[in-house]
């Protein structure tokens, strides 16, 4: 009877563990939720601005020929300091003056055996506004060069041009972004992201700057922006 009654106890107590842990276990079953994907359209867009360029690089050089190496450099050096003289009278800044090359080179004969004189050489480049182009030009040569390279032209405000081209070339993202949302049966919505590039390139002559001396045409630049423009759709 005992026994039984051990029994009996022993069973309870299992009964009861048996239950303490099922109420401590968590419930299994639960269904995740996916979250929804963001839906995206991506496009490029580009703006331009055309500007007349109104300022000019050119490099003037001053080449001498001379016996020895000390006569080619004095010379040379006697040539292009008036050549500097004459730019700076004509109204280029010092700042605006840089020199950009110095070189002295032997002269040989033609069987390349007997060193029979040198050439000594200065350049200087010179950054003026293109509508005084052609009286730095005749100043620069008039005072002795007889070397001239360029020039390369310009826009003074580049940065502001290139910012109304930036603002041009995100009006036309939206534009496409629209046209493809319309097409698709979408709405479109705020801009996401924004990725910039661009750069500005020099069109052909159309302009013709009046200079007094050499005739310089300015043509025109177009200033460039791109942009890459992510939209939400729904």
């Amino acid at each position: 009877m005992m026994r039984l009654r051990w029994i009996l106890f022993l069973a309870g107590l299992l009964l009861v563990a048996s239950a303490i842990a099922g109420v401590a276990q968590p419930r299994l079953g639960h269904t995740a939720t996916a979250t929804p994907t963001t839906k995206t359209i991506t496009v490029n867009g580009n703006g331009s601005i055309t500007a007349v360029p109104d300022r000019a690089t050119f490099e003037f050089s001053i080449e001498t020929h001379a016996k020895t190496a000390s006569a080619a450099l004095t010379q040379n050096s006697s040539d292009a300091t008036a050549v500097i003289a004459a730019l700076k009278a004509a109204g280029v800044s010092s700042a605006n003056i840089q020199t950009s090359q110095v070189s002295l080179q032997p002269q040989s004969s033609q069987d390349g055996t007997t060193i029979i004189g040198y050439v000594a050489a200065n350049s200087v480049t010179v950054k003026t506004p293109l509508a005084g182009a052609g009286t730095i030009i005749d100043a620069a040569v008039g005072a002795g060069a007889n070397g001239v390279s360029g020039p390369s032209l310009d826009v003074s405000d580049q940065s502001s041009l290139y910012r109304d081209a930036l603002h041009k070339a995100v009006d036309d993202a939206k534009l496409k972004a629209q046209a493809l949302a319309d097409a698709a049966g979408l709405s479109l919505a705020s801009a996401q992201s924004i990725t910039e590039g661009g750069s500005s390139s020099p069109f052909p002559v159309a302009d013709k700057m009046s200079a007094v001396g050499a005739p310089i045409e300015a043509g025109t630049q177009e200033i460039q922006a791109s942009v890459t423009v992510t939209y939400e759709v729904s």
